[in-house]
């Protein structure tokens, strides 16, 4: 049997039934206003004139993003939305396509947002009704898909401050909506990003002799880099280097005299990660030495693997079933997808969990995809479920 409701349960449902239509309408709204990292001015813009008059604090922290608390007494519990899209054509036909060319909400953090602006509406109402227990703080970062990300920066701004629990919630199109991925334990994977630049000695493809045969060795360093690193590394490490750009040359015959690769780094163990840039810098340069070429490493730490605290998955776990009951919570693996809400993790108790944003009997997306498509009921079921995790913590 699920656990009894909490009296605040109930409002919440009220309130966020209430304004369903307006949170798929600021939803669409943002979709089609997608901005790219740290340039969310008009997102954060909707989301303060949103909240404005509800009863929450609002501040708009140097740098970007916003902050919104409501409460005065008792402990606090932070709820977390991204704002951010990416540089990605929008390829749906729907009315609230992406109205700004090469940006897409691509990655549901529109969805994140309307979530949690519903989260505090109904919050605001519970506060209004005697019903909170504590305090609340909304973090609507900005930055999540670049590295470092803004996670850090609201970190650094001072918002997990007197935080006990932090929660937040992330798209998965492979679940249908009304389900929700949990784990206790490891949930996303460490992930950061490499570009490395040969540059040498060109010429002539008849005379590679004569030359540094850049193009060679940059190709060695795709294909060794990865093969050794499988050696070096724990396996059950999992680490997995995956290229993505490779850019030498510009004719059939010249060997260039400068060439680059570019990729991220993923890997499952946090302690692994702490050892893997020294290590694949003195790998680098062993790859390149018989071929005379200078390798110029730029190794940038993206985050930390998102790694639940058990109380808080526990908590969260709770509110889980108060919202969707026992069969809508459902386990999920850990992945190699970089989350920087793996920043908050290391300094406070907390936990994410995966929202369902698959039609049922619907095609299934993928992430990062100019095509993604999602079943806007979700965005209720996370304003449900982030304002239930709150109340639920500090009832705790």
């Amino acid at each position: 049997m699920p656990p009894a409701d909490l009296p605040a349960t109930a409002v919440i449902a009220e309130v966020v039934d209430k304004f369903a239509d307006d949170l798929v309408a600021l939803r669409r709204d943002l979709h089609a206003h997608p901005e790219l990292s740290w340039t969310e001015s008009r997102t954060s813009d909707a989301v303060e004139s949103a909240l404005e008059g509800t009863g929450w604090t609002i501040t708009r922290p140097e740098g970007g993003g916003v902050l919104a608390e409501i409460g005065t007494d008792g402990p606090l519990v932070a709820l977390r939305a991204d704002l951010d899209a990416l540089p990605v054509d929008d390829l749906t036909s729907d009315p609230w396509k992406s109205t700004v060319p090469g940006v897409a909400h691509a990655c549901g953090h529109d969805v994140h947002t309307a979530g949690l602006v519903g989260a505090g509406l109904a919050l605001a109402e519970v506060s209004a009704r005697g019903l909170l227990p504590g305090r609340v703080r909304l973090m609507f970062q900005p930055a999540e898909e670049v590295m470092p990300g803004g996670a850090l920066h609201l970190i650094s701004t001072g918002a997990l401050e007197d935080v006990t629990h932090v929660f937040g919630l992330h798209c998965d199109p492979s679940l249908d909506v009304g389900r929700i991925g949990l784990r206790e334990g490891p949930l996303t994977g460490a992930a950061d990003a490499l570009t490395i630049k040969l540059s040498g000695k060109g010429g002539h493809t008849s005379r590679p002799h004569l030359t540094e045969d850049l193009t060679f060795a940059l190709g060695k360093v795709i294909t060794e880099l990865p093969a050794i690193l499988s050696r070096r590394l724990d396996p059950r490490a999992g680490v997995s280097v995956v290229w993505g750009m490779v850019r030498a040359g510009s004719a059939h015959n010249v060997i260039p005299h400068s060439g680059v690769v570019a990729g991220t780094v993923r890997m499952l163990d946090a302690v692994a990660w702490a050892d893997a840039e020294h290590l694949i810098r003195q790998l680098i340069a062993t790859i390149v030495a018989p071929y005379s070429v200078n390798a110029e490493v730029n190794y940038q730490r993206g985050v930390p693997p998102v790694v639940n605290h058990p109380v808080s998955t526990g908590l969260l776990g709770v509110a889980l079933d108060r919202v969707l009951g026992p069969r809508g919570q459902v386990s999920t693996l850990q992945s190699l997808g970089g989350e920087d809400f793996g920043w908050y993790l290391d300094s406070v108790p907390g936990a994410m969990a995966r929202l369902g944003t698959r039609t049922p009997g619907g095609p299934t997306y993928d992430l990062h995809q100019g095509n993604l498509r999602v079943d806007e009921a979700a965005t209720g079921i996370a304003a449900r479920v982030l304002a239930e995790a709150a109340v639920t913590a500090l009832d705790a």
